[in-house]
């Protein structure tokens, strides 16, 4: 009928828009974000630990999905790089608006012709397709998929420079392996900064961006192919640097890699210490030739902390350098370790304060045997000797370990124990009573940082506060943990080289040519060894033994951690050499010399009103009568292969006992002077002392089996 034509034209013009509207709808491309906004939104996977002044310290791979560097501005990557890689990929992109009809058209020529076709994609469709992975998923290569991926090329530039599109694309582009964007290809693959590329890099970088996997040859033969040059030799070579052993991907220094995984736990974070770049390099090469010096077999493992005293800052943090370290990735800074005789100081400042000792006290340095609950405890000397009588200086200076158990027991262990929660050990979480009388030699597990930050206290009066690393923080309000007397005379005993010489020699490592305070310890066999001291201006500490808690061999405090430490501080007072403090209030001098010569004649420092002219050790007559030997709790075993005669058990006494009788299991054994050997069957057994009148003055319990 007539009206028919009109139908079928209007049906079939509804039907194009149908599909005009299906199409568009089809190729939609989506929502794609503004170039500052890409910027705002870039996480790299590292992140960068950077010294007090901004120079970098290390880095941390925190992000394991790709590795990626901080976003790159186009200012900063080599403009010959640049033009070298735009060409490859797009070579009309400075003239296309998102879209290359001539790539267009020479695809569909391939195609109809039955070749091989030729890649379309412009920079602005492959940067769309970064920035909304769906365009580029896997099997989207269909006709619609082609025109969705022109259409968000062509929006891409309407709201994009060209200078903007193509630094996205050098970011945001997957170079080799799981490098991506062109500052990790040029740090991880040409060992350099975007800034410092070549043309030639940059034309092996393109190279790689067809296939980032392919071998050298394959690359070298595309880089050849791109550059249009006649001699092409160079780039064989080139190609198999650029992918021979991996360079590190941030050029960082690699100085702090232990406090780098401690602070660096987000990627892209930029994070500031306290760290003086300088000290930290000081610290890492006297550690590491002291360790290389002594040899893995001897000693694997070390640390070192160095503290400023007036701000609580810590300028160097080096938890380990490796080498032959079997745990190299553990941090010996902040490990619990055995404290060895480290914490002796802050005893002899505890009965100091107290008004227990002075430094002229006598001590006396003589086998002891302690009944404790868990049975008994016999003190040693480091050199299984012992020295008699000596003044608390002497003790604590020569580090003797009989008279720090004695001091102990003026303190009282929980005292003890409290004092040094107070002065930041944080591992003592037990009671006193835990720890026992060992606690006086350090068998307490303590930290690096925790020894700095103590000692760093007795260089400022007695004043303790925690220290810090991270830039922002401040130091926090200082709390008293002893006296500035108390400190001030530590310390002074601490730094005095003749005081120590009995035990350590007149010209060991610990002597300065300055002033400086300095303790070192040894934990039980050999495990641990420390040095720490400090200056008027810096507190160093160190640690040398083995991480895996196996004995060093043939290392002591002098031949382990105090060269180290004495390295670190000859070169930090190597413009200003290091000062005493100044002598506090409440503090008096006397000349003071010692009875029975048991110490040269001696300048003397006391708190006020205790100060001596004349010491002497307490004669026998002053001492309490009390049974030495046997020790109460020992258990005696007879020896079948030896004469019963030859195996009588010596008896011993101390103190005034003239008249004085002894009785075993209430029989006379004769008076107590007369120190009589006896023989005491299998069974259980009580020796007892008594006084003149009938008092018992001391009794042991003993068995024989």
């Amino acid at each position: 009928m007539w009206w028919t034509g009109p139908r079928i034209a209007v049906a079939a013009i509804l039907t194009l828009a149908g599909v005009h509207v299906a199409v568009d709808w089809a190729t939609l491309p989506p929502p794609l974000p503004s170039h500052r906004a890409t910027v705002a939104g870039w996480k790299p996977s590292e992140a960068w630990l950077y010294d007090r002044e901004g120079r970098l310290l290390d880095s941390s791979r925190v992000d394991f999905q790709a590795r990626r560097l901080g976003w790159t501005p186009l200012d900063q990557i080599a403009p010959e790089a640049v033009e070298a890689i735009a060409n490859a990929e797009d070579r009309r992109f400075r003239d296309h608006d998102g879209v290359d009809w001539w790539a267009v058209a020479g695809s569909i020529r391939d195609r109809l012709e039955g070749k091989r076709a030729r890649g379309a994609s412009t920079l602005s469709m492959q940067v769309a397709g970064y920035l909304s992975p769906d365009l580029a998923a896997p099997g989207s290569r269909g006709f619609m998929d082609k025109l969705r991926q022109m259409r968000a090329g062509a929006a891409l530039e309407r709201g994009w420079s060209k200078e903007a599109i193509l630094e996205a694309y050098l970011n945001l582009a997957g170079f080799r392996g799981e490098a991506q964007g062109i500052g990790a290809a040029a740090l991880g693959l040409f060992g350099k900064t975007p800034d410092a590329l070549t043309r030639d890099d940059g034309l092996l970088l393109a190279a790689l961006l067809p296939d980032p996997s392919a071998g050298a040859d394959s690359v070298a033969r595309r880089a050849c192919a791109l550059s249009r040059d006649d001699d092409c030799s160079r780039f064989a070579g080139a190609a198999a640097s650029m992918l021979g052993p991996a360079r590190s991907l941030t050029l960082d220094p690699g100085l702090a890699m232990h406090l780098s995984n401690r602070m660096l736990t987000q990627p892209g974070l930029k994070v500031k210490t306290t760290i003086d770049l300088d000290v930290q390099r000081v610290a890492i090469r006297a550690l590491r030739r002291q360790l290389v010096g002594l040899g893995g077999t001897r000693a694997r493992d070390g640390a070192v902390i160095v503290a400023d005293n007036a701000t609580g800052e810590i300028l160097a943090w080096v938890g380990g350098i490796g080498g032959a370290s079997t745990a190299p990735s553990v941090d010996g800074a902040a490990s619990y370790r055995q404290a060895g005789s480290t914490l002796k100081p802050f005893l002899y400042a505890q009965a100091i304060e107290k008004g227990y000792l002075t430094p002229a006290s006598i001590l006396d340095d003589s086998p002891v045997q302690l009944d404790t609950a868990s049975g008994l405890y016999v003190p040693q000397n480091y050199d299984r000797a012992f020295k008699g009588p000596v003044s608390a200086r002497s003790a604590l200076a020569g580090s003797l370990n009989v008279p720090a158990v004695r001091t102990l027991i003026l303190t009282g262990v929980e005292a003890f124990r409290d004092r040094l929660w107070d002065s930041g050990y944080r591992g003592l979480t037990e009671s006193g009573d835990y720890y026992g009388f060992s606690l006086a030699l350090g068998s307490a597990e303590v930290t690096l940082v925790e020894q700095v930050a103590a000692y760093r206290s007795l260089a400022r009066g007695g004043r303790w506060s925690p220290l810090h690393v991270e830039a922002e923080a401040k130091d926090a309000e200082a709390r008293p943990t002893t006296t500035p007397q108390a400190a001030w005379l530590v310390a002074d005993m601490l730094a005095d080289p003749a005081a120590r010489a009995s035990t350590f020699g007149m010209d060991s490592a610990l002597r300065l040519p300055f002033w400086a305070a300095v303790k070192t310890g040894t934990s039980k066999a050999m495990r641990d060894n420390w040095c720490i001291g400090f200056s008027d201006r810096y507190t160093v500490g160190v640690w040398v033994g083995n991480l895996e808690g196996d004995p060093m061999r043939a290392v002591s405090g002098t031949s382990g951690a105090a060269p180290v430490w004495r390295d670190v501080m000859m070169a930090l007072h190597a413009e200003q050499p290091g000062r005493a403090p100044e002598q506090p209030k409440g503090i008096e001098v006397r000349q003071v010399s010692f009875g029975g010569n048991i110490e040269q004649p001696r300048r003397e420092y006391f708190l006020a009103g205790t100060g001596m002219t004349s010491v002497a050790a307490a004669p026998a007559v002053a001492r309490r009568p009390r049974i030495v030997s046997p020790v109460a709790g020992s258990v005696y075993a007879l020896d079948p292969d030896i004469p019963i005669e030859r195996q009588r058990m010596a008896i011993s006494v101390s103190g005034e006992v003239i008249g004085h009788r002894l009785l075993l299991d209430g029989r006379d054994l004769g008076t107590a002077d007369a120190r009589p050997l006896v023989l005491a069957g299998p069974g259980r057994h009580q020796l007892r002392l008594v006084a003149p009148g009938g008092r018992v003055v001391d009794q042991v319990l003993f068995t024989v089996r």
